[in-house]
């Protein structure tokens, strides 16, 4: 989902959420891991802007990219250094990893796709698809 930054920079943890489309709790919780930074109170409240929005839209894009909180704590670090060589290796292990992932899934699918078929050929006796998930 694009969502574009407000215009008004000065903004509560509620709309910086909003404005990155996530709630408060996850900001927090990117507060807490180190990701996005805690602002000095003004007055009674803490204020974002438009470098918050940025940071925290650049932390669901990479995780929408499969990337670990881990990852994407160096991304930012790296995003400051311009070590574009690290950056293309975690690149390619994102890519290797998601590889590995769509096998796996592919097996899954096809293993899936036979038991089906299975229990649609037979009519007596407990459904394949239910005995191999049970273990039997």
């Amino acid at each position: 989902m694009n969502v574009a930054p407000p215009k008004d920079f000065s903004m509560t943890i509620a709309r910086l959420g909003q404005a990155a489309g996530v709630g408060v709790e996850t900001v927090r919780y990117y507060q807490r891991r180190g990701l996005l930074g805690v602002p000095p109170r003004a007055g009674a409240v803490r204020r974002y802007g438009s470098e918050d929005v940025r940071r925290l839209l650049f932390i669901r894009r990479a995780q929408a990219a499969g990337f670990t909180l881990e990852e994407i704590g160096e991304l930012l670090a790296l995003d400051r250094t311009g070590d574009r060589a690290r950056v293309r290796e975690l690149a390619g292990d994102r890519i290797a990893a998601l590889d590995t992932r769509i096998a796996e899934l592919e097996r899954a699918r096809t293993a899936l796709e036979r038991l089906r078929a299975t229990c649609a050929a037979g009519s007596k006796g407990p459904c394949p698809i239910l005995e191999a998930f049970d273990g039997a």
